[in-house]
């Protein structure tokens, strides 16, 4: 693993880098709760097959390439696209090819980029339909968020679950798995890295964010219609998957820094093969959640 060394006038460029990332309107305590790590470099690097890691230390972008051009999943911060186009350009590519962008869900530190990354590449933004209101309403929308804005992007495609993503011989599956957000999105795919076939999962989130209302009281209803029954659909949905790969919208979802630890080039496949993390993840994310349903209907 490459990082950027942490200097004490890099801590504070990047301090400043998270205060001016933040949206209009962000609260004091959205100020507080920026992670420097989402805007520490780390240098890009392949995962497996045709799929490539081009984000931060915690937020986390890939990059598909295929013959007919690119797909870039999450476009991040609005300060994350320069770092975004300089991954892309250090893995050989040109940041203009990318052809298609999609995201993991429509919150600010996954999609506050896509203007700009849409302005750039000229790529077709593809959004699950949950999720379509908020991004085009630039966070406006955003069910807990409505006061965190990002520059508004028109969406080219609108998803629903199961649809597929095809280009150049890649497919993706779109699989909407909503709670975290209404239209979050957990992205599948099969990959060939050394001539063996792969199931790589991307899981959108699985995280009951602190203030979000799980049930209705007198005064105070669930963040949206339905939201408990949502979380309970994503998880069985998340249980059904195969997968080989596991990866997600932040690095810390599965362990991506510690397997960098690991990697050498002997492990340059079998570090990122992981089925029983992904397993034990979920049933640690699903028991969370019933956790914090069981304390809301007390």
């Amino acid at each position: 693993m490459k990082l950027v060394p942490a200097t004490p006038a890099r801590r504070l460029l990047l301090a400043l880098l998270l205060l001016l990332t933040l949206p209009s309107g962000a609260s004091g305590a959205a100020r507080a709760a920026v992670n420097p790590d989402w805007l520490t470099p780390v240098a890009p690097f392949r995962i497996v097959g045709n799929l490539y890691y081009v984000g931060s230390k915690d937020l986390a972008s890939y990059l598909i390439v295929t013959p007919e051009g690119d797909i870039l999943i999450n476009s991040n911060l609005e300060a994350s696209v320069p770092q975004l186009r300089h991954n892309v350009e250090e893995l050989g590519q040109r940041f203009a090819d990318i052809r298609i962008l999609l995201i993991s869900h429509a919150h600010w530190d996954h999609d506050s980029g896509s203007a700009a990354v849409k302005r750039e590449t000229g790529a077709s933004y593809m959004v699950m339909d949950g999720d379509v209101a908020v991004v085009e309403s630039g966070g406006k929308k955003d069910f807990r968020y409505p006061d965190t804005h990002y520059p508004a992007a028109k969406v080219d495609r609108v998803l629903h679950d199961g649809d597929e993503v095809p280009l150049g011989g890649t497919v993706l599956v779109a699989h909407k798995t909503p709670g975290h957000t209404r239209g979050c999105t957990t992205w599948a795919l099969r990959v060939l890295d050394q001539g063996r076939p792969l199931n790589v999962v991307i899981v959108g989130s699985w995280n009951v964010n602190p203030g979000y209302r799980l049930v209705d009281r007198p005064g105070q209803p669930a963040s949206y219609p339905g939201i408990a029954q949502d979380y309970e659909y994503t998880f069985k949905v998340l249980k059904a998957l195969p997968c080989d790969v596991f990866l997600g919208a932040h690095g810390s979802y599965f362990d991506m820094l510690a397997k960098l630890r690991r990697l050498t080039p002997a492990t340059a496949l079998t570090v990122w093969i992981d089925p029983q993390s992904y397993q034990t993840r979920v049933q640690e994310r699903e028991s969370a959640f019933q956790a914090e349903l069981a304390r809301q209907s007390q």
